[in-house]
This record gives C-alpha cells, sequence and structure tokens, in this order.
C-alpha cells in the first residue's frame, strides 16, 4: 500500500493543475475556463464516518442520540436503509440489535483498521473540498437552476457504490473506496485489477461527478446501438471534463496513462476496427456492452493471448468522447446544457462531427 505521503503528493499535484492554468502536461483542455470568481457557493461537507466510529462502543444508544442531534434526517437512512443494520430508531439501552447488530460492525476488526486507513489517507477533507468547490462553481456556471448537494463522507465497510446520490440535494462518498489501486482489500471483494485507477483520491472528484451526471442523464441501454451507447458516455464525459477541465484524460477515464498513449497513437485503428467490423449500428449486447464498461483490454482490437495488453476495455467511451469533442468544436453554438439535454440522433451528430480520424 501506498503511504500517506505519496497520495497528498499526487492530490497536490492536481489542485495545482486546478488552479495554474500555465503548467504544461496537466491538463487536456486546449479551450479558455469560465471565470467563476463572481460565483459564490458553500459546499458543506461532513465527516460522518469520523463521528460514526468515534461512538463510545460501551454507549452507543447515548452514541447514536448524539449522533441524531448532528445528523437529524441522515442517520436512521444511513443505518436502515445503506447498511442495513435494521435499528428502526429505537436506541434504547434495551434494544438488542444495538448489542447484536451494530456493535459486532462498530468493533470488528477488519472493519475498524478499515477506519483507520481512512483516517490515515484523509485526517481530514480539506484538499478534496478544495477540488470539488472548484468543480462545483463550474458546475453552477454551466447548470445555473442545478443545486449544490451537502456531502457526507462515509466509511462503506466496501459495500455500496464508491458515490451516489441520495436526492438533488445530498451525496454521499464512501472514501473506502479511494484508499488506493494497491489497497488490498479490494481484491478480497472481488474488485478486479483493472479497475484500480477508479480507486484513487485523483479519481474521486471525477466519480463524484459522473454520479452526480447519471443521476440526471442515466446510461439507457435498451434498443440502442453501440454509436448511440458511445455518445452517451461521450457526453458524459465531456460533462466531466466541463467541470474538472484541468483533470488529465488518464484521470477523466480512469486510464493508465500509457493505455491514453495507445488511444492516442491509434485513433483512427480504433475508429476503423469499429467501421469494419460493422459494429457501429449494432445493437446486440455481445457486441455493444463490452466497448462502453471498464474491462482488462479492447476486444477485437488485442488477442487475448497477447501477453502485454495496452488498450482498456472502455474503448467505447473515449470514442464517443473524441467524436462528441469534435462536433463542440464544429458547432460553437450548442451549449453544454443543451448538447447533454437535447436527444441525439446518433448518425446526424456523427455526420455533423465530421470525425474522420488520420
Amino acid at each position: 500500500m501506498r503511504n500517506k505521503l505519496t497520495y497528498k503528493h499526487y492530490l497536490s499535484l492536481f489542485l495545482i493543475c486546478v488552479s495554474v492554468t500555465i503548467l504544461q502536461g496537466c491538463s487536456n483542455n486546449d479551450e479558455k475556463v469560465p471565470d467563476t470568481s463572481a460565483i459564490n457557493i458553500k459546499l458543506n461537507t461532513y465527516r460522518f464516518d469520523k463521528d460514526f466510529y468515534s461512538i463510545d462502543t460501551n454507549h452507543i444508544g447515548k452514541g447514536l442520540r448524539d449522533l441524531l442531534v448532528k445528523y437529524p434526517d441522515f442517520l436512521n437512512y444511513y443505518l436502515d436503509t445503506l447498511m442495513d443494520y435494521r435499528i428502526h430508531g429505537d436506541f434504547s439501552d434495551t434494544n438488542k440489535t444495538l448489542s447484536d447488530s451494530l456493535k459486532p460492525f462498530i468493533t470488528y476488526r477488519d472493519f475498524t483498521q478499515l477506519q483507520d486507513t481512512i483516517i490515515k489517507y484523509y485526517p481530514d477533507s480539506k484538499e478534496t473540498d478544495a477540488v470539488l468547490l472548484k468543480g462545483f462553481k463550474l458546475y453552477k456556471y454551466y447548470f445555473p437552476n442545478y443545486s449544490i448537494p451537502r456531502i457526507f463522507y462515509l466509511d462503506m465497510e466496501l459495500r455500496n457504490f464508491p458515490v451516489f446520490p441520495i436526492d438533488t440535494s445530498t451525496l454521499c462518498i464512501g472514501l473506502d473506496w479511494f484508499l488506493g489501486p494497491q489497497f488490498p482489500h479490494y481484491a478480497s471483494v472481488g474488485v478486479p485489477g483493472y479497475m484500480g485507477n477508479h480507486f484513487t483520491k485523483l479519481y474521486l472528484p471525477v466519480s463524484v461527478f459522473s454520479a452526480l451526471y447519471l443521476s440526471r442523464h442515466p446510461l439507457v441501454v435498451e434498443d440502442n446501438t453501440l454509436l448511440d451507447l458511445m455518445l452517451q458516455k461521450g457526453k458524459e464525459i465531456v460533462f466531466i471534463h466541463k467541470i474538472l477541465p484541468q483533470a488529465p484524460d488518464s484521470v477523466l477515464f480512469g486510464f493508465t496513462q500509457k493505455q491514453i498513449e495507445w488511444c492516442n497513437a491509434n485513433e483512427a485503428n480504433i475508429y476503423n476496427f469499429f467501421i469494419h467490423q460493422k459494429l457501429l449500428y449494432s445493437k446486440d449486447p455481445h457486441n455493444t456492452l463490452q466497448f462502453i464498461h471498464d474491462g482488462p483490454f479492447a476486444a477485437g482490437l488485442e488477442s487475448v493471448t497477447d501477453p502485454v495488453k495496452n488498450s482498456p476495455g472502455n474503448i467505447g467511451t473515449w470514442l464517443g468522447y473524441k467524436i462528441i469533442r469534435n462536433y463542440m468544436a464544429l458547432h460553437p453554438e450548442v451549449s453544454l446544457q443543451q448538447l447533454i439535454n437535447n436527444k441525439t440522433d446518433a448518425p446526424k451528430l456523427l455526420d455533423d462531427a465530421k470525425y474522420r480520424p488520420k
């Protein structure tokens, strides 16, 4: 496992890239970033994980009653819906569920060690909050009618999703899912190695804005062609790119830098592969879903027997992003909000994008 200083160093680099646009090599953005200095928003974040694991395990009922004062509309949701402890608001000393169900979880060595690890990597949330605040200012710039959610940092004990909104006003972030690709317990809960780049501090803001985007624009798979799906995913990444304009492509996609370099070097080959294999207009899930979800490598572009794999499995999302970027460059009159909210005629957008990589 990497040490705390390594992650602090990485996050500091990300913050520098966000605030100092003259640095080379950090940004994939050749566009002017909007001035958000006049946008005043307050980002309310809460370290629920710290408060919850600070409960005196000899007086759990009292600890929960104290937490209820601080989190009146969240504690019961966390206990009964997210974690399924089935407390149902009964924090009395006679409630055996506290001793039989909840106490074993908050005293179990593996879970307390997990929370200790979270504290090591996230002693506070100041650095992460700073990155998110910059993103939310751009979020408000492009979508002035969208609300800024309050954020609860959690220890999900490696359950549920890394980031998920409860509603338009509340977003949860499981810090246990952002402890770095070398964190040993990810493999033990079935996380494949190729997903490692999704579990870093740098990817956390991407995961936040991806979750917010999908809460409003979920991926529609049924009866859609691969091109439709690629463009849906491409819109999502363009949205995140606009909100986090200085994030490198490797962070936006959760790819390695080598994978990004491979994609850029083989862009024409990738597009021609989908053309020649007649995949763009296929609706067969076997021909579509593998290219828009993370995987060990891009099937068909590299052989299973190749000893070294350079391509990312999610190659269709990358290609969809490139097509959407081309379209936006040729149609500056189309705003980000219009692009996202308007129903996409996939063949027409591809034609209008004049995407012809060489």
